[in-house]
């Protein structure tokens, strides 16, 4: 403990994150010490894990849980593997090694589950979505939900609460043998979807082989499908999002219960949902749920909002095809004229292969009140070339930092700056320290 606060410390004091650093130490000296403390957790323990929106959902319900009056450990800064784990819990202990903790809400990185569920066994696991994402670290997505399912065999009483709009998803609860609900959104939202061209990862029906087909979907593969060969489908949904509202702010119904939300993007839908439906499952009554929605604010890059030099600034997350298509949608919900940062690294966090680029539907952007596209990062060049094969120009700056300057200096005061992993932090931390220069 003593060791993990103190390396903690030093990180923070010298201006970098440490955080799987504190953890790494913390298991080094004492390798049963995320046992130890994930054992004095008084009630129940949720994971929460996916492709997308893992660390929304999971910063959500953790807010939703402190809102009943109860004490959380949880992960905020996103760090999803074992060391990142361990030091959520040593960070929140005493320096004795005591947890007074009602609740843990723990995000995990998929293939960091059978090295994580060892250590404890969740109540709870909230599975968001299956996409296709850093294929030369993940490999395809098989090999994520072969790794998820042996997880799920570790903790056979574990309650799945799954994306029942996500075919992928579905299928492993259920093949799981775990016991499952599900929450999605039940009806047709987007209605004119003849001519889209978006990759979807569950193109098959995992029972049978057959092509799916589908009745609606909202985005990639989610939405409502079946089967023509086996039966397979979306099952009944238990917590179903109807009377959805997605634009300047976000408002649904579900089982009777008005939400309302002040974000953009209608992928959020789904991680306000799985939230609420998370914490519903294990007995909450979350009746300051919209009040917890008004006041959370977005941290670590997840549509963080900042005002500079009379410059409104969002910074998001934008890592594989079906996120970064996302936020491209929730761009052009935002009629105004905006500028555009796109950041692309290929560290070996962000995955090496970046062909996943030419996946994405940049061409939207054509028509999307767009003033200027600035390219910055590792991969500044691969990106340039990506948005000339649709004839949209762009300015190349390598360096964030002077990118975002730029912008703010001869932008036009509304500015959206989208990052692939390695660069959010970064980005991160020279917008906090720009905003707090003019202060």
């Amino acid at each position: 403990m003593w060791a993990a606060k103190a390396t903690g410390f030093a990180c923070r004091i010298t201006g970098k994150q440490g955080v799987t650093l504190a953890g790494q130490i913390a298991l080094k000296i004492d390798p049963d010490i995320l046992k130890e403390l994930s054992g004095q957790v008084k009630e129940k323990i949720f994971v929460t894990c996916g492709t997308n929106g893992k660390t929304t959902t999971n910063n959500l319900l953790c807010s939703a849980i402190e809102a009943e009056g109860k004490k959380v450990v949880c992960n905020h800064t996103g760090s999803n593997m074992l060391n990142g784990v361990a030091a959520a819990f040593a960070q929140n202990a005493s320096l004795s090694g005591n947890l007074k903790a009602d609740y843990a809400c723990i995000e995990v990185d998929e293939a960091s589950t059978v090295r994580i569920f060892p250590h404890f066994k969740p109540d709870y696991m909230v599975l968001t979505n299956l996409f296709r994402d850093q294929l030369d670290r993940y490999g395809e997505i098989d090999i994520t939900m072969n790794l998820l399912k042996k997880a799920m065999e570790m903790a056979p009483e574990m309650e799945v609460i799954v994306n029942g709009d996500d075919s992928l998803s579905t299928y492993l609860a259920m093949e799981s043998g775990n016991p499952y609900v599900t929450f999605g959104i039940g009806e047709q939202y987007f209605k004119d979807q003849k001519d889209s061209g978006e990759i979807r990862e569950g193109t098959f029906c995992k029972k049978c082989g057959s092509r799916m087909e589908y009745h609606f979907y909202h985005y990639s593969q989610l939405g409502d499908y079946y089967c023509p060969n086996c039966g397979f489908k979306r099952p009944k949904l238990t917590y179903n999002a109807l009377k959805v509202h997605a634009g300047d702010n976000l408002s649904f119904e579900v089982n009777g219960t008005a939400i309302e939300a002040n974000y953009r993007g209608f992928y959020n839908i789904y991680n306000i949902l799985a939230a609420y439906a998370a914490g519903k499952e294990a007995g909450l009554k979350l009746t300051a749920y919209n009040r917890v929605l008004r006041k959370y604010s977005p941290e670590n890059g997840r549509n963080e909002a900042f005002h500079i030099d009379g410059t409104d600034i969002i910074l998001n997350l934008a890592k594989n095809p079906a996120g970064f298509n996302q936020n491209i949608s929730a761009v052009m919900e935002d009629t105004k004229e905006k500028d555009l940062i796109i950041l692309i690294n290929d560290n070996s966090q962000d995955g090496i292969d970046v062909s996943w680029l030419w996946d994405v539907d940049f061409d939207r952007f054509k028509n999307a009140g767009i003033h200027s596209i600035t390219v910055s990062g590792i991969r500044c060049r691969d990106m340039q070339l990506r948005l000339k094969y649709v004839d949209i120009p762009s300015i190349l700056e390598p360096d964030i930092e002077k990118a975002i300057q730029d912008r703010i200096k001869d932008g036009v005061k509304n500015l959206y700056v989208l990052v692939n992993y390695t660069g959010l932090y970064k980005t991160h931390n020279i917008l906090k320290k720009l905003e707090g220069e003019q202060k």
